[in-house]
């Protein structure tokens, strides 16, 4: 969502420069040169002022970007100059993030790190200030894909900016997979205790997990399951991999089908999920789709932080400076 800058009315003391006056009071009420020493080091000290802040409040870039390079860097950052820095082999891993989610990002980053996989991680910032900071700490890692959206709302669960911020998720991953990468998608508010790539057997085109909270057992079948008491299954659309097939692409496109098909509103607070699962059931016949063993991929726990430290999984309290970008 872009943000727009607005500005009340100024008042011009020149206006009226031909007003009649006395001499006194034309000596008193002198205009002052915009040339003048003074007011040269008012506009001086209001660029500087500008120049530091307004990178971290999204103003658009203008005049003032100069005078940050790095920051002009970043803004021109694209898609597919990040995935040819970070991609591995074919395969990047992707999360999307604002900046209220920065401490689920390191603690994500921690257990990816464990795992000697986070070379290939992308993060998609959704806001200015989480791309400078990554690429502050990390260069090349994180990429923005405009518009941008409001970081104060698009954390509130149920809000509109949370759907507005989820449901760019297919129309990302749908462009990195027509670029030709393999994908895995990862929420940041989850820990990997080990090497999910081992999990992904065979060439299928969709692999996804279980949002059911009954844990099935290693050996169930990885067919989609049937649907639920909602007319559709329970599919979280929380850890996706995605492999660059015309299957995966047709997902995405009923995915973001599904979503302009089912709009965010007040009295139906719509989220993207719901829409992949309908895109999934409705696709089932023409993707090959593979559901990963929910033991191994567990989802659904609520007041996640409070979880995580309950368990000792929130890393980044003890272990911030194996995080690629350090203690933030």
């Amino acid at each position: 969502m872009s943000s727009i800058l607005h500005q009340r009315p100024i008042h011009n003391p020149f206006s009226n420069p031909f007003s009649v006056s006395s001499r006194s009071s034309s000596t008193s009420q002198r205009p002052i040169s915009i040339f003048s020493p003074t007011a040269l080091l008012v506009l001086l000290a209001l660029m500087v002022v500008l120049g530091i802040f307004s990178p971290w409040v999204g103003m658009p870039e203008g005049l003032f970007s100069v005078t940050n390079p790095a920051v002009s860097k970043w803004r021109r950052y694209t898609l597919e100059q990040a995935l040819s820095f970070v991609a591995k082999n074919g395969t990047v891993i992707v999360c999307a993030v604002s900046q209220p989610y920065l401490p689920f990002l390191n603690n994500w980053l921690i257990s990816i790190t464990r795992q000697k996989h986070q070379d290939k991680v992308l993060v998609i910032a959704e806001d200015y200030a989480t791309l400078y900071k990554v690429n502050e700490r990390w260069p090349g890692h994180a990429v923005l894909i405009p518009p941008v959206l409001d970081a104060e709302t698009a954390h509130k669960f149920g809000s509109k900016g949370f759907f507005n911020f989820t449901a760019r998720r297919p129309q990302h991953l749908l462009q990195i997979v027509e670029l030709g990468y393999n994908v895995m998608y990862n929420d940041v508010d989850m820990v990997w205790l080990a090497d999910p790539f081992p999990y992904l057997q065979g060439n299928h085109d969709a692999y996804f997990t279980d949002d059911m909270t009954a844990i099935k057992p290693l050996n169930h079948s990885h067919d989609l399951p049937p649907p639920g008491k909602k007319g559709r299954p329970y599919i979280c659309s929380c850890m996706i991999f995605l492999r660059p097939t015309n299957g995966a692409k047709l997902l995405m496109k009923m995915w973001i089908k599904e979503l302009q098909l089912q709009p965010w509103s007040r009295a139906q607070k719509a989220n993207d999920q719901p829409a992949f699962n309908w895109a999934l059931m409705k696709t089932a016949s023409e993707v090959d789709l593979y559901l990963l063993p929910q033991a191994a991929f567990p989802t659904g726990f609520e007041k996640k932080i409070k979880r995580f430290r309950d368990y000792s999984l929130w890393l980044v309290d003890d272990h911030a400076l194996e995080s690629p970008l350090g203690r933030l």
